[in-house]
């Protein structure tokens, strides 16, 4: 019964996952197939980043707003070097079949990221309320406590306000709730 139920929510968060980024339903296919254990590095721990803020980005290469966000990623990173690691955890392993898996790599590269990209799983999408859209962002605090969660497209300026409030310690340090933490293998 438990792995009925355990492939049954795999499957219902798996579709409402990508149920709210606006993009065409056929996948983009990769001509390298499935097999990205070739880009895999190291493992990423968040809790390696306590005493800077962190921003997390749940995103795929498929998605359109991920895509047209990873730019100002990019710029905060620049902006506020050390005090702010961003991490992006790429879905595309876990959506539309593992289809766009071997498309992370050469994006990353297209793109310039200069941040960790990491391959994503079920278990730290449910850690993370079931993330049910992408992009799905959040912004934590040096202590390793969630300040801020979207849902969608977020602005430069809007993460900036955030970065900055985490920075200052400008907010009742109690209404917040610690991030949970993971360990996932990076990117390359």
């Amino acid at each position: 019964m438990k792995k009925v139920l355990k492939a049954l929510s795999f499957l219902v968060i798996t579709t409402m996952l990508f149920a709210g980024c606006n993009n065409d339903s056929s996948p983009e296919k990769s001509s390298e197939g499935n097999d990205d254990s070739a880009a895999v590095g190291q493992e990423l721990s968040l809790t390696d980043y306590r005493g800077k803020v962190v921003l997390i980005d749940f995103w795929a290469t498929w998605c359109p707003p991920c895509r047209k966000g990873v730019p100002d990623l990019i710029d905060l990173k620049n902006e506020y070097g050390d005090q702010l690691e961003v991490i992006g955890i790429s879905l595309d392993a876990i959506s539309r079949g593992g289809a766009t898996a071997n498309d992370v790599v050469p994006f990353m590269e297209e793109f310039g990221i200069n941040y960790p990209v990491v391959k994503g799983n079920q278990e730290v999408t449910m850690q993370y309320g079931g993330v049910q859209s992408i992009p799905t962002s959040f912004v934590i605090d040096r202590r390793g406590f969630v300040i801020s969660r979207y849902v969608g497209l977020v602005s430069h300026d809007t993460y900036k306000n955030d970065i900055d409030k985490a920075l200052a310690g400008d907010y009742n340090r109690e209404d917040y709730q610690r991030a949970p933490d993971f360990t996932l293998p990076t990117i390359k």
